[in-house]
């Protein structure tokens, strides 16, 4: 498992949020330098700014700040959900059918905006990031639904937990 997120359990954001976050090691096969760096940015974003209430947690009392495990199990996301003494309240697991095709558009444009960084002219990345940006907040939007009822959570919460969803499936 990947430690990478400081404990901000101080922070003013409030106690329904994400202090620390780590992926499954064993499910990640393959990752190349744009795809560390997008991984910790997306890490450090989360852990600096996020709304996360497991709403069964909540409900029986639990306050946060939480830690959360990524990892995919027998093709669902499982999410792993403990509070700051690492005691595991809940895992959620959620199909993620209906991620493919998102994650598959995702990857082809970000490798695309990847070549393109390296030798296009401002315009083309920007065509292609706008392009980017655009699947990115699809994909946010239907994890926010798929969480309905499980996490409350917000729009940028989602869209970096989507990124690091991506980084889970990379094949090589």
């Amino acid at each position: 498992m990947s430690e990478d997120t400081p404990d901000s359990a101080s922070s003013p954001s409030g106690t329904h949020r994400i202090a620390h976050i780590a992926l499954d090691e064993e499910t990640i096969l393959w990752r190349n330098a744009d795809v560390e760096q997008e991984r910790r940015v997306a890490i450090y974003d989360l852990i600096e700014e996020n709304t996360f209430k497991p709403v069964r947690s909540a409900a029986r009392g639990a306050k946060g700040p939480y830690r959360l495990k990524l990892a995919v199990q027998d093709g669902r996301l499982a999410m792993e959900i403990a509070d700051k003494d690492e005691n595991i309240l809940e895992t959620l697991l959620i199909g993620l059918a209906r991620f493919r095709r998102p994650i598959r558009e995702y990857f082809a444009i970000c490798d695309s905006y990847y070549q393109a960084i390296r030798k296009a002219t401002p315009a083309e990345i920007e065509t292609i990031d706008m392009a980017r940006r655009g699947i990115h907040n699809g994909a946010a939007e239907l994890l926010v639904e798929r969480l309905e009822g499980k996490v409350e959570t917000d729009f940028a919460t989602a869209r970096r937990l989507f990124t690091l969803i991506c980084v889970l499936h990379i094949k090589g």
